[in-house]
């Protein structure tokens, strides 16, 4: 077994910290509700303790979440142990080319940016399948300090990642209600009815 990277370390270190701890998921999410399937699989990429996830299972989704820190995800598998929900964790460092195994009938991808992803996602996605993904952009360093240039999307990007296969159901970046400069998508598999 290797030793755990940086970012593994940090996590877990953050985690262990917070320890379960519930919280809502993310206002993007709860706002795209409609546009989301109440059955079908669902992966949570890089989902950390699993606040999105939780929100999925409850809706009837079966749900993988995928982190790099097992922290992370033993904290969300006690969240949804009390509260009488199934997930699935999968410690993953997606940098190293594992990607969980589709078809998916949603990915969520919230605050991680690994631009080489998209064409993972839209092949795990099913025929129908939808994304959904939100990452700040360079402008919200005008009022954050937080994350730094190197995990934040160029203003305007966001559409140059969107593989062909994936039909954009909703693209927009602006400053939010939570103070974040952020740039958000929700996309559809192309091929489902």
């Amino acid at each position: 077994m290797s030793a755990p990277s940086p970012d593994q370390r940090k996590w877990d270190a953050r985690y262990a910290e917070r320890g379960p701890q519930a919280r809502p998921p993310a206002r993007f999410l709860e706002l795209a509700q409609d546009q989301l399937p109440r059955e079908g699989r669902a992966l949570d990429v890089a989902g950390g303790d699993g606040r999105n996830a939780l929100w999925l299972a409850e809706r009837g989704l079966e749900v993988t979440i995928c982190d790099v820190s097992p922290e992370g995800l033993a904290n969300a598998q006690t969240l949804a142990e009390e509260r009488g929900l199934r997930l699935e964790t999968l410690s993953l460092d997606l940098t190293s080319g594992d990607f969980p195994q589709g078809p998916f009938d949603v990915i969520l991808s919230f605050h991680y940016l690994q631009r080489d992803l998209f064409p993972r996602f839209a092949a795990a996605l099913r025929p129908g399948g939808v994304l959904l993904f939100c990452q700040p952009t360079l402008s919200n360093l005008e009022r954050n300090p937080h994350p730094s240039a190197r995990f934040l999307l160029e203003d305007g990007e966001l559409a140059s990642l969107v593989p062909d296969s994936l039909e954009v159901l909703s693209l927009e970046e602006g400053w939010l209600e939570e103070g974040r400069h952020e740039a958000r998508l929700i996309a559809r598999r192309r091929g489902g009815d």
